[in-house]
């Protein structure tokens, strides 16, 4: 039953969890505030806040996890994609104590893990399932047909969805982070009140940025007729913008499952967390015959848990890394 480490950097959200045979003991995440007042994640901000919070949080993960450290078999860290200072960061921290320790090294791929998070509760799903992986960076239909074996089907050729729910936040004049808080306000507004482009994009293939400038134009114009729109109409609105996004998402989800034949669906990434696009996936799944699967808020965001389970099926497989190896901003599949 190995015991693995595992650390996780890649953007502003530190992170270690502990896994002990595929079970997930702790899973520490401390967020960084640091970024609120500039309305976006600043990268060296970040990479100092890594520095300064990486040693307690994992301290407190072994503790929580009631473990020695001298019982841990490896090491895992998030070796690509994400901030290249915060992955340094994470990454540096990982070969250090796999050295020390003289424990096998793991190197995990962001996007895969947040995949694989669906594997960490039951029930999960049987393979090969769809994943529709959408974050702030990224968004992505994902076949995955075994821990070890995936393809992307589908992603943004611009934007990501996560990005369209900030960057309307912003035009709302919602405070960072903006994602969360549209989706609070839309929980009380009508989804049906304004009426938003959806693009028509061949293939399973993404894009937001039309959607974003659509939004920017008619906030423009609606407050050059009534200075108070926004205020008055926040929740419709919210709503409006929600409804449009979910919407793009699974209209191109349902045709991945057309294609495919599999009926095995989940999501995963920070906007997985999201109450319309969590609400909506199960309505299809009841409607179209579906298994829908949904990770638990903890695996939603950025966090280690996910860091870890990934790493546990490299472990069975002794996939390790040499200390040679070195993180990316950017990660191929």
């Amino acid at each position: 039953m190995p015991i693995i480490l595992a650390i996780e950097s890649s953007c502003d959200d530190t992170s270690a969890a502990i896994c002990k045979d595929g079970k997930i003991l702790s899973n520490l995440i401390a967020t960084q505030k640091v970024h609120e007042e500039f309305g976006g994640v600043v990268p060296e901000l970040a990479s100092r806040a890594h520095i300064q919070k990486i040693v307690p949080v994992v301290d407190t993960a072994i503790k929580q996890a009631g473990i020695q450290l001298t019982e841990v078999d490896a090491i895992a860290f998030t070796q690509a994609p994400g901030l290249i200072g915060s992955l340094l960061v994470g990454a540096q921290f990982a070969k250090s104590l796999a050295t020390s320790l003289d424990k096998p090294l793991i190197a995990v791929h962001h996007m895969q893990a947040h995949v694989l998070a669906n594997l960490i509760d039951d029930p999960a799903p049987s393979f090969p399932f769809l994943c529709l992986t959408v974050s702030g960076g990224h968004t992505q239909i994902v076949r995955c047909n075994s821990p070890y074996e995936m393809e992307v089907l589908g992603e943004t050729i611009d934007d990501a969805a996560g990005e369209a729910f900030d960057k309307s936040a912003k035009l709302l004049g919602i405070p960072y982070p903006g994602g969360p808080l549209v989706d609070k306000y839309a929980q009380a507004g009508d989804p049906h009140k304004f009426k938003f482009p959806e693009p028509n994009i061949p293939g399973l293939n993404f894009s937001f940025s039309g959607l974003k400038t659509s939004i920017l134009y008619f906030l423009q114009q609606q407050k050059q007729a009534n200075e108070n729109f926004v205020a008055e109409n926040l929740p419709d609105v919210c709503a409006s913008i929600q409804h449009r996004i979910v919407s793009i998402l699974l209209r191109k989800l349902k045709k991945a499952v057309d294609e495919t034949g599999i009926r095995e669906v989940c999501i995963a990434g920070g906007v997985s967390a999201n109450s319309g696009l969590r609400n909506t996936l199960q309505e299809y799944a009841a409607k179209y015959g579906w298994k829908s699967y949904i990770p638990a808020f903890q695996y939603c965001t950025d966090n280690a848990g996910m860091i870890a389970i990934s790493a546990y099926y490299k472990f069975l497989q002794n996939d390790f890394e040499d200390l040679q190896t070195t993180p990316s901003a950017r990660a191929e599949w």
